[in-house]
Order: C-alpha cells, then structure tokens, then sequence
C-alpha cells in the first residue's frame, strides 16, 4: 500500500496521466459535471471531503500554471474565494456561467464533498522542468 500523497488509485491515477496544458476542475458538490471528461468523486457526504482538503492535496501533487474561478465567489463564499486568491496570485475570475462552459474542456474532473456554493476552480497544469 502506498504510504503518502493520494491514497485514492483513481484519482492517482488520473493525476499521473496528465499533461502539460491540461485541465482538471475541482469542484463542488453542486457543480455540473461535464460530459467526456474523466470524472473522479472523491463526495463521501456533505462537506467531507472539503474543497480546501481536495485543493491542497492536489496542489501537493501538481504544477499548476493558472487557475479560473467564478468571480460570484467573492461575495457568496469568500472563504473559497480568499482560498484560492492564496494559491493563485493570478487567479482569472470569470461569470459562473462561463466556468461552467470552460469545464467541458478539462480533462479531469474531481468532485468534493463541499457543500458550499462556487467552491470550484479550473486549473490548468504546468510542467516540472
């Protein structure tokens, strides 16, 4: 058995199959999961696992070069949004609407047990070299 980092194989898995460029979206329990990208729900219930816990420990075990948020965040989860302003200096914020058409693109989707609105953001990975 693996003894740190992701313990969950699909979602390890995924992770090692992605690509500079690529897409994953970290969302919430709420957000509509696209059709055709690779789905991985980590949902156990209500608020377990947190957008916070799945986000860190993903961001353990990737290189992201940018991240897209809803900009309704800001007002409705401010803790999602200081969140992610945290991790993402350059954090582009965009209508809800618009991330969720931005999502058909990724090509991963983890899906947290948040309960929150708008815990959601689109990263997009970079390279380790």
């Amino acid at each position: 058995m693996k003894r740190a980092g992701i313990l969950n194989r699909h979602l390890a898995g995924a992770l090692a199959e992605l690509g500079h460029g690529h897409g994953v979206l970290v969302c919430d329990a709420g957000m509509p999961i696209p059709k055709g990208p690779r789905v991985v729900d980590l949902a156990f219930r209500a608020g377990v696992p947190s957008f916070a816990e799945v986000l860190e420990g993903l961001l353990a075990e990737l290189v992201v070069e940018g991240a897209t948020a809803a900009s309704e965040a800001r007002g409705a989860n401010p803790a999602a949004a200081e969140l992610l302003t945290g991790h993402f200096p350059g954090l582009v914020l965009v209508p809800h609407e618009q991330l969720k058409d931005l999502s058909a693109q990724a090509h991963l989707v983890v899906r947290t047990g948040e309960a929150r609105p708008y815990a959601n953001v689109l990263l997009r990975c970079g390279v380790f070299f």
